[in-house]
């Protein structure tokens, strides 16, 4: 028998093998996954389907299930105006909440002329109103009318799609008037009555996937939506609770989640989080934002979701955990060079 010394020996050993075949298969597999990609073939008319079987293909469909895959139709006429590389993913980045004209002008200029430099497709956000704070003190916003005007006005002055989240089902049709992608906050996920409503106005529907529900068991709300007659849907990973007031990031979910057959978009900010503080005031870790961007560029995310602000300590909402505007361009740079190398 082995004693403990070369038990762990051994068990090293055998998880570097495991590490080194993982990353042959799946070297091997992206480069077969390309070629039948570009000769336009399918899974069920390919031998490569009985040599890997369920490894590699999602044998319930009659296509070769890609892990990067082309860019979904209803995306692709969202983002019709804009120039941009069909092989990079999308962004939906903007404040936190419509604190002013000037400011959300300001912050959509600077990105949308970032992104078209970058051939990144982009989506400006802002939520019209705040109404999952912590404290009742907290701003909201500066009325739901006004703050949505603002943001069609974004959307027709830079020519952009636009998207801000909606917290009650009567909400759904007012929203839809003004903006193109009504987002559903992670805590009301669940919640059927909005989904069916937002599902029901035609519009694109973002799913943030609750911090308490895991990848898989975001189908049940993909399928209200679908039964609402709307098959435009995007979900969001946006972190997982991990205690009382912090959150991590489960990559898992994200390739879990395109398993639904829809785009899977990463919220970098809100997944750094640190929620319940005692001082009303929810915390953060910006520091991260690389870390977490660039890892799920990695894992397979089609989009990014960062809120971003001139001036973040200064911000109304969530400042804590913004990514200063100054910094943006220079990680989207980075991160379409890992986009590149592993698709």
């Amino acid at each position: 028998m082995p004693n403990e010394t070369q038990r762990l020996s051994m068990l090293r050993k055998a998880r570097s093998m495991i590490c080194v075949l993982f990353i042959q298969s799946l070297r091997l597999y992206k480069s077969i996954k390309l070629l039948m990609y570009r000769a336009g073939q399918t899974a069920e008319h390919s031998f490569v389907l009985d040599f890997f079987g369920s490894f590699c293909f999602n044998t319930k469909r009659t296509e070769v299930y890609l892990y990067f895959r082309p860019m979904e139709k209803m995306l692709k006429d969202l983002f019709a105006g804009q120039p941009y590389d069909e092989k990079n993913f999308f962004l939906i980045a903007g404040p936190c909440v419509v604190e002013s004209e000037e400011l959300i002008m300001e912050i959509a200029d600077k990105v949308s002329t970032i992104c078209k430099n970058l051939g990144i497709p982009y989506v400006f956000k802002a939520s019209y109103r705040k109404a999952n704070r912590t404290s009742s003190n907290s701003f909201t916003g500066i009325g739901d009318e006004t703050a949505l005007q603002l943001v069609k006005k974004v959307g027709d002055t830079y020519k952009l799609p636009t998207t801000s989240d909606i917290h009650a089902h009567e909400e759904a049709a007012v929203a839809a008037k003004y903006i193109d992608i009504l987002q559903i906050p992670a805590f009301l996920c669940r919640q059927t009555d909005l989904l069916i409503a937002a599902g029901e106005t035609g519009k694109i529907v973002n799913v943030k996937k609750g911090q308490f529900l895991s990848g898989p068991s975001m189908k049940f709300a993909v399928e209200k939506i679908q039964k609402a007659g709307n098959n435009n849907i995007i979900l969001t990973e946006r972190g997982t609770t991990f205690g009382y007031q912090d959150l991590v990031v489960d990559y898992r979910n994200i390739p879990w989640m395109k398993e639904h057959n829809v785009p899977v978009v990463m919220d970098v900010t809100h997944s750094l989080q640190q929620p319940n503080q005692t001082t009303g005031v929810t915390g953060g870790n910006p520091q991260l934002i690389g870390t977490i961007a660039k890892a799920a560029i990695a894992t397979g995310a089609d989009g990014l979701f960062i809120e971003t602000h001139p001036n973040p300590s200064k911000a109304l909402s969530d400042g804590a955990n913004m990514l200063k505007l100054d910094l943006l361009e220079g990680l989207l740079q980075q991160l379409i060079k890992i986009r590149k190398a592993v698709i």
